[in-house]
């Protein structure tokens, strides 16, 4: 894997964590490293990105700390999204919401342009990238 690609996926990971960035920012610094889609644990605190071709990278993330709650709630986790996008809150506070709301990890398909969040026992809720259209 080519060294800016790696320090790509470390710079997204550590300006999400350190709040410098902006989901959309993230975005657009990791299409343009020719990454795929990442893989947020929340339980694990790390972050795993693939290319297309099937390299991926595990990039340490910070601690949520709090366990997601049993119960999932798309309407929590959509809260929690609608709050972040309107600048009401920061990247922490959003991951601290969606665990709460049951959230275990998310998905970003960035080719997709959808983020998926799901719960412990297989609960989804898909979040279309603003503009973008479900197929």
């Amino acid at each position: 894997m080519e060294p800016h690609v790696t320090a790509a996926m470390e710079a997204a990971t550590r300006d999400s964590d350190a709040e410098r960035v902006t989901f959309p920012e993230v975005v657009a610094q990791l299409m343009e490293a020719g990454i795929e889609r990442y893989h947020a644990d929340l339980q694990r605190n790390e972050k795993t990105y693939y290319l297309p071709s099937g390299a991926s990278h595990v990039v340490a993330a910070h601690e949520v700390g709090a366990v997601p709650a049993e119960g999932f709630s798309a309407e929590g986790v959509e809260r929690a999204v609608r709050a972040v996008q309107a600048g009401q809150i920061k990247y922490r506070e959003f991951c601290a919401r969606i665990a709460a709301a049951g959230c275990v990890a998310y998905l970003v398909s960035l080719a997709g342009r959808r983020a998926v969040y799901y719960g412990r026992t297989g609960e989804t809720h898909v979040e279309w990238f603003p503009g973008a259209k479900p197929n």
